[in-house]
């Protein structure tokens, strides 16, 4: 095939995501086979950077593109409407990488001369929600970097790491489902992603280190690729171990949400686990080795350009008619999609109104945190008066001992003095010293000998 100019169009080349780091993986290999792909996206960022390292002009304004390229590659609808005015009666293959996503939802206009879905799910979205002939669209399964994600040494026989992997994984949520029966299970647990802040820039080094990926879509075929065994998950629920029984069912579907069917729960997630096969993972790599390499994907594409190329040439030149219906195209996609740009105002309003509502929260907040520093002193000062209290208690309790001892003891000499007084020599004295003459007598008579 003769050289071809292709402008590539994305949502984004910013995060590391999934049709980022699509158009990067092809723009690379395109490259390398001596074709020259332009990549365009009104957000640039960190894969943006990556293209151009691998020579891929990027660009976020059209008109520094001085040529008229060959075709259009177009994903997202916004992005692949704005080169389709740009260049008008370029012949444009327009993908669909995604069941849910709006951005994935696709442009009716008369330049597309191919639709390609990645998978079943997406031929659906595009012949029953759609309306698009299903002999306008091709079918190009997704693919792994062989090279990149090399073989690793054999799984051990029971898996000893494991790894969530997956934008949409973060702390909580299905990952602590996870988490608990990876424990149980006696695995040890990482997690990369977007949204746990551990973006991993070379996948391929961490893949080789772990046994168990939990994982979907083309993150789970390069897990697969490597060698690891694979649990489909992601944010939307859950799937089985991959194995080659159900193998070619789930790559028909890109091991996608289609086949995440089970509710996220630990007991789900221990018995894929255990049913873990070192034997039978790598014979699922050598299948997905075999079958869903980067350059057979690449083969497949070009042939598509081809036919799209070959469809715009036998296009008749534009009458003014032809011109109008693709007006009226940019038109009806523009109106389709208009509601949702103004419902900005007002989201704006809420925004502003939540923003309201959090300043509230926060200053209640702070005075709740305040009263409850007063409290924590109050609680305090109870804590020692109740310390005073119970001080106090075990003196008081002492106290009364030793009155009850001093009591008994009182009682005894009580006790003592009755029979003191009770013998018959102090009765006689007594008797004695209360005779009026004799007993004075008796007295002093006491007196003096006590002197003496």
């Amino acid at each position: 095939m003769r050289s071809l100019s292709i402008l590539f169009t994305n949502n984004t080349l910013s995060e590391r995501a999934g049709s980022e780091l699509w158009v990067r993986d092809v723009c690379r290999a395109l490259v390398g086979r001596g074709h020259r792909p332009v990549a365009f996206s009104l957000a640039l960022g960190a894969v943006a950077g990556e293209l151009r390292a691998a020579t891929v002009p990027v660009v976020s304004d059209l008109d520094k593109v001085s040529f008229t390229p060959d075709l259009i590659h177009g994903h997202h609808h916004l992005e692949t409407l704005i080169a389709a005015l740009h260049f008008p009666g370029v012949p444009i293959v327009h993908f669909c990488h995604g069941f849910l996503p709006w951005e994935e939802a696709p442009l009716h206009h008369p330049s597309i001369a191919r639709y390609v879905a990645v998978d079943a799910t997406c031929i659906d979205r595009l012949t029953a929600e759609e309306g698009i002939a299903p002999g306008r669209i091709e079918r190009l399964l997704n693919f792994v970097d062989l090279q990149r994600f090399a073989p690793r040494s054999p799984l051990p026989s029971r898996p000893k790491r494991a790894l969530v992997l997956s934008n949409q994984a973060e702390a909580g949520g299905y990952v602590e489902m996870i988490r608990q029966a990876c424990q149980q299970s006696g695995i040890d647990l990482e997690v990369a992603g977007l949204r746990c802040g551990r973006v991993i820039a070379r996948p391929e080094e961490l893949l080789a280190g772990v046994d168990l990926v939990f994982a979907k879509a083309r993150t789970a075929l390069e897990a697969m690729a490597v060698g690891c065994a694979v649990v489909l998950s992601d944010i939307f629920g859950c799937g089985p171990l991959v194995t080659l029984r159900g193998f070619d069912e789930m790559r028909s579907c890109n091991f996608g949400i289609r086949l995440l069917r089970e509710p996220h729960s630990v007991d789900w997630y221990r018995s894929q686990i255990a049913a873990y096969d070192a034997a039978e993972a790598a014979r699922v790599s050598s299948r997905v080795r075999q079958d869903a390499g980067l350059d057979d994907a690449v083969d497949h594409l070009l042939e598509i350009y081809e036919r799209a190329i070959v469809d715009g040439r036998t296009l008749p030149s534009r009458p003014a008619a032809d011109i109008e219906q693709t007006c009226r195209a940019a038109a009806r996609h523009l109106a389709s999609i208009a509601y949702r740009f103004k419902q900005t105002s007002r989201l704006e309003q809420a925004v502003q109104s939540l923003s309201a509502e959090l300043s509230t929260a926060r200053n209640v907040n702070e005075r709740l945190v305040g009263e409850c520093g007063d409290l924590r002193l109050g609680l305090a000062d109870r804590h020692e008066l109740e310390r005073a209290v119970e001080s106090l208690s075990a003196e008081l309790a002492t106290s009364r001992s030793v009155n009850e001892r001093l009591v008994e003891e009182c009682a005894c000499v009580r006790n003592l003095v009755a029979d003191y007084q009770g013998l018959s020599v102090i009765r006689l004295r007594d008797a004695i010293v209360n005779v009026p003459v004799l007993g004075g007598m008796a007295r002093r008579t006491a007196r003096w000998l006590h002197r003496s």
